[in-house]
Formats: structure tokens, sequence, C-alpha cells
């Protein structure tokens, strides 16, 4: 059965295609056809917040520094301590408040912390993509705390956690949109402003960078003043203590653990200084401590880093600059040290066991040898070690060893020599600079050009260094070293060849060496030189034997024998005028004869 249709029910159904638009299909006759037209088919596009134009922004003013200036003077009890060590001594701690002390100041380029808050004045950097798209959106916290995102409206930020804020953002964006990522990140810091009171340096308030610390905002100030504490400075956040520091514990243990990082409007207050006490010795760190109640001296030997590994750690000296007790300096043991409280003013000393004369038996030994030995080179021995035990380890004497001769020199003699040459030659200076004014021929004496001889021949002779050799009267034939002479460390022995020439020098015609000649006295060579000059002084001729020691008794020194190796000197007559008599008696009786002489004859030539 056919069913008919209204025609706009089939002008509904009827195809848009315009006759003749199907190919060959013939239309259909007596039918009406309506035309539908084409819809527009418009993309989906996400909302777009656009940034405001960004204005020129101004230049932050720089954080707040300590000026430069000079180095604090020593306290009252820096000055005692100093007078006490033999050095300059300072507070611990003073050391960064030095001009040249970096400081510990914030990279410009630090890390935002999760748990810094935002301040009015930082500027948030916003990222949005999906269904609403933003790039660098740069927004800035008004001083109500609050941003403003267009098509989104006011979000308050201020006083939230860094690490909070993205979901803060995130909630408020999600309550217009759906559907869309966001990224924050921070663009600049203002800084925030602090007070620092109490026992500072520069007492005042100071815009510090807002990842600033503690410990920055006190290195601002100038740190402590010369009565501040670097035990004790509180941090205080709305009338509450927020941390009590302790820079001790940054410096000596690396823990910052107590240095907050500041917000706007904190305060800080540095305490007055507590008790000090001075470490001084062989420890690791010489310096000035202050020391919390009830702390031991065990504690502030501690503070400066231990003993060292040279010292005597048995026991230490303590003094009690207050004179609370009148018996000077007292010995504390290491047990009495730690439990023994730390006062106000005590000096503590630790003693070194560097530069302590041991027995011989308990030296450890290093002995070089060289010469006429089979293996010269350097010897380790045990302590008590004997010359004859070193020449064996060597291999022994060579058929060509001179044992009168030889060489040995040791460090301790060394320094005693030079401790007696010193006190010599001071009293050298005091003689020659008096003798003027108390001789007869004052005016004579006293000219420059004596003076001034006075202080070349001083000179010369403080310019001399010992030796430290060891002279032994053994045999010009003596086979052997002096077997039973017990060896120190750092003990040196030479062995020479046997020499085959005698010098003669000084006040001859022709200086030189001549060959050995068995048999032949002191003059014969004297005479083998050309005889004694004019100007020369046969009763002083003084001969240098090769094993060290000195002849020097007058004209019988040249009827004496010669040995292999010596040295002749015929110094110059020195009895011309009352100056030069003086002067060879004083250096004659201090130096045995052939310090004076040569002194002299060296100027005089």
């Amino acid at each position: 059965m056919a069913i008919l249709l209204p025609v706009s029910a089939f002008a509904q159904l009827a195809s848009p295609v315009a006759p003749g638009a199907q190919g060959s299909a013939a239309p259909v006759t007596g039918t009406p056809q309506i035309a539908v037209p084409q819809a527009e088919i418009v993309p989906y596009r996400p909302q777009t917040i656009e940034a405001a134009p960004v204005e020129a922004a101004a230049v932050p003013e720089p954080e707040a520094k300590a000026p430069l200036s000079a180095p604090r003077p020593p306290s009252e009890y820096e000055r005692f301590v100093s007078q006490v060590a033999g050095k300059p001594l300072r507070r611990f701690g003073t050391e960064l408040l030095l001009p040249e002390a970096k400081g510990f100041a914030v990279p410009p380029v630090a890390a935002v912390p999760a748990d810094y808050r935002l301040n009015p004045g930082d500027e948030l950097v916003l990222g949005l993509t999906g269904s609403v798209q933003a790039s660098g959106l740069r927004l800035t916290i008004d001083p109500e705390g609050r941003i403003f995102i267009p098509r989104v409206g006011a979000i308050r930020v201020g006083g939230v956690r860094y690490g909070d804020v993205h979901a803060v953002i995130e909630r408020q964006v999600a309550r217009q949109y759906r559907g869309f990522t966001l990224e924050i990140a921070v663009g600049k810091l203002r800084g925030v402003t602090v007070y620092v009171t109490g026992f500072a340096a520069r007492p005042g308030a100071y815009n510090v960078g807002s990842l600033s610390t503690l410990v920055n905002a006190v290195l601002a100030a100038g740190g402590p003043s010369e009565g501040g504490s670097f035990r004790s400075i509180q941090l205080r956040r709305n009338g509450k203590l927020i941390s009590d520091f302790d820079l001790y514990d940054l410096l000596l243990r690396g823990d910052r653990s107590g240095d907050a990082v500041l917000q706007n409007g904190d305060v800080l207050f540095i305490a007055p200084a507590g008790d000090q006490v001075a470490v001084i010795g062989s420890v690791n760190r010489e310096a000035i401590f202050e020391i919390a109640p009830n702390e031991t001296v065990s504690d502030a030997l501690l503070y400066a880093g231990g003993i060292s590994t040279v010292a005597d750690g048995t026991r230490l000296m303590m003094l009690d600059s207050l004179a609370r007790s009148a018996t000077g300096w007292t010995e504390v043991s290491a047990a009495d040290a730690r439990v023994r409280k730390a006062q106000r003013g005590d000096v503590l000393r630790v003693l070194s066991n560097v530069d302590l004369a041991r027995p011989l038996g308990q030296q450890s030994v290093l002995v070089t040898i060289s010469g006429e030995v089979a293996k010269p080179g350097r010897y380790y021995f045990k302590p008590g070690t004997s010359m004859a035990e070193v020449v064996a380890a060597a291999g022994g004497l060579t058929s060509h060893a001179f044992p009168y001769a030889s060489v040995i020199t040791r460090e301790s003699v060394k320094r005693q020599q030079r401790e007696s040459f010193d006190r010599a030659i001071d009293d050298v200076e005091l003689q020659l600079t008096a003798q003027p004014a108390t001789s007869v021929n004052r005016a004579q004496l006293i000219q420059p050009s004596n003076l001034a001889l006075v202080d070349s021949i001083v000179d010369q002779l403080r310019k001399r260094e010992p030796t430290g050799r060891l002279v032994f009267d053994l045999p010009v034939d003596a086979p052997s070293l002096p077997a039973d002479l017990i060896l120190e460390n750092n003990d040196t022995i030479h062995v020479p060849a046997r020499p085959v020439t005698v010098g003669v020098f000084g006040a001859v015609p022709s200086p030189a060496s001549f060959v050995y000649r068995a048999g032949s006295t002191i003059g014969d060579y004297v005479t083998s030189a050309g005889g004694v000059q004019k100007l020369g002084d046969k009763k002083e001729v003084f001969v240098v034997r090769a094993n060290g020691t000195v002849l020097s008794d007058g004209k019988r020194v040249l009827r004496a024998p010669a040995l292999p190796g010596d040295l002749i000197y015929v110094p110059i007559e020195a009895n011309r005028g009352e100056f030069w008599a003086r002067l060879r008696d004083i250096t004659g009786t201090l130096f045995g004869g052939l310090v004076g002489a040569a002194s002299i004859a060296s100027i005089v030539r």
C-alpha cells in the first residue's frame, strides 16, 4: 500500500544535490526539489591568555653587604694571650669578619628551596598548555600577596611555600578550564628586610636576598662586635624564638641545621659574649674560644682541633690569667682535663715532644758515612749504635784511609757552638765599642774610621758558621776511628785519603802547598815559602792540624814537627797601635787565637 508524505517531510529526505549533478539519471518529473544549504565547519580553538606588556623592570638594589673596613684592634685579653704565646692570636671566628674574607653570600643562581615562602614583590613565571594556553606569563605578587591571571582572576599566594604554590594556582585555574598543564618558576626575588640587633658590629635594618639565611644577615651587619657572642644568635619571628644558632656548629662541625632562611620582618639578636679561654701550643688551631656553661678543658681542646701529631697528650699546662690562685702555671693530666670545667680567662698550653733531648738509648740513628770506606752511603741503625758498628756496616776502611783527619759532625754540637759563638761575638762587640772610651788615646781611637772597622770586624765574625765538628786527639798513625763513640741521629762521617801536602799561607813571600816530607818541622815549610815577611808576626804563627786541632804556642811552633795535611798560617803583626793590640787580645782570648788572628789578618790585608 502506498504511503503519502507531506511535501515538507519529503524535502527533508531529498538529496541536496542539484538536478543533473548525478550523471544521466533522468529527473523525476512532477516532483518538487528543495536544496539544503551546506553547513560551515569551524575548528576548535583553546582559550589563549595573552601576557600583559612587560614594563622595563627597575634594577633592584643590591643586597646589603658589610662595608670593608680595617681589622678590629685586638681586645685586652687578645693582647695578653698574644704576649704569652709570643705571636698574635685572635678570637676564633674573627677571620670571617676580615676585609679579605669572602663571607657566605648566597650565589646569584641559587635554587629556590621548596620551603621558601613567597613575599610581595617576588615574580612568578607561568606557562599553560592544553585547553588554555599562556607562555611566559610574568606575574608580580602585589603588596596584599596576590597575583592576577587574566580570564582567571586574583589568586592569593603571599606566604605560601614555593613547593605548594603550584597546587594553589592549579586549583584556581581548574575552576575555569579543564584539560591543561601548568608550569611555574620564580622569575626574580625582591628580597626581605630584617633587623639585626644586640651586640652586632653595625646593628640596624638590612635588605638581604630572599634566600638569605641567618648567617648572611649577621655578616651583612659586620658580625658580632668585640663584646658579641659567636655562640648565641637568636632569630625571632612575630615575637617567637625560631632558632638560637651557634656559629661554632657551622665553623667547627659544618652543621647548618639551625641556620634558618629569613623572612620579611625577622629580628636577629646577637647575645653578649660568654666566657673565653685561650688554647696555645701544640694544637691544630691556636686561638681564643668562647665556652658554653659547664664545658670542660677537653671541650676547649676539641675547639682547637685537638692536639697535634707531635704533642704530649698525657698532660698540659694551665695559666689562670685572673690570678684566682697564686700558683701560676699548673700541670693538668689528660684525665683531669675531661672533668675539670674551663674557667674564664684560662690559658691552656699543650706541650710538644719535638726537639726534646732524648737519651741516646732511645734515639733512632741515621748516619751518613763517606770517603775512604768500602760502601759509602746512609745507614739506619738502632739506638746506641757505636762507631765500630757503623764502619763495619760500610764495609770497613780502605787502604788509603787517614782516620786521623776524619771529619765527624753532629747537629747537637753545631747548636751548642752557635749559641757560644753568638755570646762570644756579643762580648767582642761590647769590648771593642767600649775600648776607645776607656783608652788614653781616646780622641784618636774614636775616629769614624776606627768605629767603622769595629763594625766590619763584628759583621765578619757574625757571618762565620760553626761546623759542629767533633775533634778527636787520635795518633797520626791511628788505624781506625774511635770505636766506642756512640752516634746520634743525623751524624755525618767523612774519612779522607791520606794527604801528601803541607800548606803555608799568610805573611810569606810565596804562599803554597808543599809536598810532605817526613821529619820536617813547621819552620822548614815556612822557610820553603820564603820565610816570614817584615809585616809578619813570628810569635803568632799557628797551625791547623788535619784533625781540627790548633797548634799556637809562639816561636816553639816553628820547631814542632809537621804532619800530613797541616795548614800553617803566618799572621800580620797586630801590635801596631793600642787599638789593634787591644783587638788582638780580645779576639785571642775569646777564640783561642785562631779566629781572632785570622780575622785581623783578613781585615788589614
